[in-house]
């Protein structure tokens, strides 16, 4: 089923460009004009290592004359982009001037469960949360985002998010692109619908209950199809799939190669050369792309080949589209030419008999039908819908388990707190060499055997969650919760 699905997005890809041009010849604009928007970077260390951040309402162009209610962090849409060093201890202010309460989630952070941002931190309308982060962890990219239960989509979708650039000095080591924006390039890729007033549609029918919040227009850090001027040479991509529920299934126009150098906890042992990338919600690849050539080039997607038959019936969500166009600029230059042949030094994962074993199935009962409408019943993990009261699971502080994890009906990707896991097995058998470093989202479509130590303290008052990234999922009941002592 999925090798059909594979070949049908690869039919369509080939239309996505008359779609795209006929999606804009509705008067709203046209494609690859608009500049990418670079989020604003906020160094820790140029502030003293004192991150504020204000949770607000604002209004957001994705059209011209067409402003949209939004949602930012210390902006109308999306949040700055964090630099953390190595060894430092960072002071977090959140002001929350929404009308909700809400969170911050550290996602990828590794840190005690009392600074995560889950469920059990809530910080109320008016109302301010104090944190301290102590980073202590590889260089890598991780981000941040509401996780209130309950109203983690709806705050996600409105534009609640941010990304975190972990640094302990490796890029500049390894001769990596490494200036912001102009060779080391932030790309939050997310999936929205529009009304024809131009402000963002969100159904919270069982339909988006169940396959989540998707829809048929991409947008790059808060863009539609914008395009981005690069040097020519070799160019970072920082990729992180910040959408409520879609799979992005990556690749160029010209089938160029592309090399992965890092996952959701930071560098591969080498790079990975790829003409496909598949990143489901919540992950983050880092790959570096050569311009070299000076030609124009597009990064696509494909249609998303892991939304079940059914969810077809939408209309056109979550189908093959063109996401932004990069244009080599011949008066700037890159100052890297050459990819190193070693990035990182990853221990073995050794002998695992012994360790504990736990497993965890992905309730989604979605198949049941009633005429032509999804019928919900439960979504929960190994039978129980999430209750922030219930301790799911208790772990040793300082150990490493085995956990199984089995999707139902459709893929699930599947996020950790508070830790960075090796995949041991993806439906038995052995990942491919870019999913085989530190990871705590992983997409599992049938079954997933994961190896997760334990570093981080998590108490019954704040504990640690575990859920689907699908964020309809979490809401409503794909979590649950452990504690690390």
């Amino acid at each position: 089923m999925l090798t059909r699905r594979a070949f049908i997005s690869s039919a369509v890809i080939g239309s996505s460009n008359a779609l795209l041009t006929a999606k804009w010849a509705f008067g709203k604009s046209k494609p690859f004009e608009r500049s990418l928007p670079i989020p604003p970077l906020i160094d820790a260390r140029s502030v003293a290592n004192k991150i504020g951040l204000i949770a607000a309402e604002g209004r957001h162009k994705f059209f011209p004359n067409q402003p949209t209610a939004t949602s930012g962090y210390s902006g109308a849409i999306l949040g700055p982009t964090l630099r953390f060093h190595k060894g430092d201890e960072i002071a977090v202010t959140v002001e929350n001037k929404l009308e909700r309460h809400t969170t911050v989630h550290w996602h990828g952070l590794l840190i005690p469960s009392i600074s995560d941002g889950g469920p059990h931190n809530p910080i109320a309308p008016g109302t301010s949360w104090r944190t301290t982060l102590k980073i202590d962890q590889p260089e890598s990219t991780a981000w941040f985002h509401p996780h209130p239960h309950g109203d983690t989509a709806r705050q996600v979708y409105s534009g609640l998010a941010g990304m975190v650039l972990l640094d302990d000095g490796s890029s500049e080591r390894l001769g990596l692109p490494r200036t912001y924006g102009v060779d080391d390039i932030p790309l939050l890729l997310q999936e929205r619908q529009f009304n024809s007033n131009g402000s963002l549609r969100y159904d919270d029918g069982p339909q988006t209950t169940m396959l989540g919040a998707r829809g048929d227009t991409v947008i790059v850090n808060g863009a539609i199809a914008p395009v981005a001027r690069v040097p020519v040479g070799l160019v970072r991509l920082r990729l992180l799939n910040g959408s409520n529920a879609r799979n992005y299934d990556l690749s160029f126009s010209d089938t160029r190669a592309f090399h992965v150098i890092a996952s959701d906890g930071g560098y591969l042992p080498s790079p990975v050369r790829r003409t496909r990338l598949i990143i489901s919600p919540g992950e983050r690849f880092e790959v570096l792309v050569d311009f070299s050539d000076a030609r124009s080039v597009i990064l696509e997607t494909g249609a998303d080949q892991f939304i079940p038959m059914m969810g077809m019936m939408s209309g056109d969500v979550s189908g093959a589209a063109q996401i932004i166009k990069f244009e080599p600029d011949p008066t700037k230059v890159s100052k890297v030419h050459s990819i190193p042949a070693k990035l990182s030094t990853m221990s073995d994962i050794g002998r695992v008999d012994g360790l504990r074993r736990r497993q965890f199935v992905l309730n989604d009962h979605m198949m049941g039908m009633m005429g032509m409408r999804f019928r919900n019943r439960g979504l929960a993990i190994n039978g129980s819908p999430y209750d922030i009261n219930r301790i799911d699971t208790t772990v040793s502080l300082g150990s490493s388990e085995i956990w199984e994890v089995e999707s139902g009906m459709m893929a699930h990707p599947f996020h950790i707190h508070g830790v960075q896991f090796r995949i041991l097995s993806i439906d038995g058998r052995r990942p491919p060499m870019h999913l085989q470093g530190y990871k705590d989202t992983v997409l599992v479509l049938g079954s997933a055997e994961i190896l997760v130590p334990f570093t981080q303290r998590a108490t019954r008052e704040h504990p640690f969650m575990y859920h689907c990234h699908i964020l309809e999922h979490e809401d409503a009941g794909m979590m649950g919760q452990y504690v690390a002592t």
